[in-house]
């Protein structure tokens, strides 16, 4: 029991148990927006962060691009936060951006850093 002193009275707060804790974090828990493309990522097709290939080669085309990418102050917190998967030189990029624009601009430093590699450039527009 924690107390504490205002000016004309002395008040005791009781902590919380365990159960309103979750009650209240259950009462206000918001589902997330983006449940559809978490079930269209489980589709083997889709290639996601973990088929990242492990050759040295790919991973430095991705860390090399991630970096450009996060360096870049005209891009989004949205477009900062793509996918960004390497597998035998091809680079896909997947996840919401906020413009055509953006969406162009990341697929180019893709071309750039990848070289005549193919680009597999799935970026969405966010509403």
């Amino acid at each position: 029991m924690r107390s504490f002193y205002s000016q004309s009275a002395l008040y005791s707060v009781a902590p919380k148990t365990r159960a309103e804790s979750n009650q209240v974090s259950q009462s206000t828990a918001v589902e997330p927006d983006n449940s559809g493309r978490n079930v269209r990522d489980r589709n083997d097709a889709t290639q996601t962060a973990g088929d990242q290939s492990e050759s040295e080669a790919d991973r430095t085309i991705a860390q090399s691009l991630r970096k450009a990418i996060t360096d870049d102050d005209s891009i989004s917190t949205n477009g900062k936060n793509v996918k960004v998967v390497t597998i035998d030189g091809t680079v896909t990029l997947r996840g919401p951006v906020k413009s055509e624009k953006e969406k162009a601009d990341i697929g180019a430093k893709a071309k750039q850093i990848a070289g005549l590699k193919k680009v597999d450039n799935q970026l969405e527009i966010a509403n």
